[in-house]
């Protein structure tokens, strides 16, 4: 089974910059795609970055693209999302993903499993 767990979370203030981090139980993580979501109250669960499972290509919703990167260490089973020139519409809980697929997937349906959540708030 798959397990995924993120953290990192927290309070930062507008302009700054935060690191999540997601570690995946799983023995084959290097065969996955990963990608990363967030939901804020109220509103639907929102593509953020993916990151595919060989070569490296990445996804970016235009909302963070500039500011967010996505990357990966599958020596230690971690998928990673820098942010940058945080803003308070980032606030949001970022839930990390898993696509035994491998593509750097843009929309949640294509995901088989998921973490908890880690909260981010921005203040403005």
């Amino acid at each position: 089974h798959v397990q995924l767990v993120e953290s990192g979370g927290g309070l930062v203030q507008a302009g700054g910059s935060l690191r999540l981090s997601c570690a995946c139980s799983g023995r084959i993580f290097s065969s996955y795609g990963m990608g990363w979501f967030r939901q804020a109250p109220g509103k639907a669960r929102e593509f953020v970055a993916a990151i595919s499972r060989t070569d490296g290509f990445r996804e970016y919703a235009d909302s963070v693209k500039g500011r967010f990167t996505i990357s990966r260490d599958n020596a230690k089973n971690t998928v990673y999302l820098q942010m940058n020139s945080l803003k308070p519409e980032d606030t949001a809980v970022y839930y990390c993903a898993a696509d035994r697929t491998g593509m750097a997937a843009t929309t949640h349906v294509i995901y088989d499993y998921w973490g908890q959540g880690t909260q981010v708030t921005v203040s403005a």
